[in-house]
């Protein structure tokens, strides 16, 4: 190998070395900034509920309200149910999502919880849709700003089903009172069932993938095979010319 063809080779491999530690070194970052988030997140779920009115100031300020537990009031529009595949306890079913009048007039959705797959038709569960006023404590939860993957189904909300939760789209031609307006985050209903048993709550799964120290120990691993090559390349140059 010419004198300029290794120098080319050499400094390929330890641009790709730097690249290679770098990517995990962003990794670790990445990790620690995950379980920080975990940490938040488990310490705000066993908070203190919080008023609707705290929630929203929070949201609007840019504070992280996700998993913050709130208390809300307001009567359910059972008429305008949104449904989500969803399983629970190794069932088959639907999430239901209802919007909630409150107080102002305001529209918040609720997933009141799961119903078994046959139970989507609200006539099968009369007794689990009240007319009254209705407070239900539960968790915050914000919405996607878009389709989440490419692989996610399209939204069908013709047929009020959906797979990613569109708060527009599922508010369409729900009824707004005047002075009110759509809130642009939902609750999750806490754990309870229903009058007749269903919807189900608490049903809330907090998973926060944390794949960063397997990301990081592939991107270091690479990075050290890249450096004992290296070394060998250099080794073999200099025997040769020896």
């Amino acid at each position: 190998m010419s004198t300029t063809r290794f120098a080319v080779a050499l400094g390929f491999c330890l641009a790709g070395i730097a690249i290679l530690f770098a990517l995990g070194t962003w990794q670790v970052e990445r990790l620690y900034w995950k379980q920080g988030l975990i940490a938040e997140i488990e310490q705000r779920i066993h908070a203190e509920p919080v008023d609707l009115a705290t929630l929203e100031r929070n949201f609007e300020a840019g504070d992280a309200i996700a998993y913050t537990p709130v208390t809300v009031t307001g009567r359910f529009l059972n008429a305008d149910e949104r449904y989500f595949f969803s399983t629970f306890e190794g069932q088959s079913g639907w999430n239901v999502f209802t919007p909630m009048v409150l107080q102002g007039g305001n529209v918040l959705f609720v997933n009141r919880g799961f119903v078994p797959y046959e139970m989507k038709d609200p006539a099968t569960r009369r007794a689990g849709q009240p007319d009254e006023v209705t407070t239900l404590t539960g968790l915050a939860r914000v919405p996607p700003a878009q389709k989440p993957g490419y692989f996610m189904p399209d939204n069908e909300p013709e047929t009020q089903t959906f797979f990613w939760q569109d708060i527009p789209a599922m508010a369409a031609n729900v009824a707004i009172p005047a002075g009110g307006k759509l809130l642009p985050f939902f609750v999750d209903a806490g754990p309870g069932q229903a009058d007749g048993g269903w919807p189900v709550g608490g049903t809330t799964v907090v998973s926060l993938p944390n794949d960063h120290l397997q990301y990081a120990a592939t991107w270091y691993g690479i990075g050290l095979v890249l450096v004992v090559m290296t070394g060998l390349m250099v080794v073999r140059r200099y025997r040769r010319r020896a």
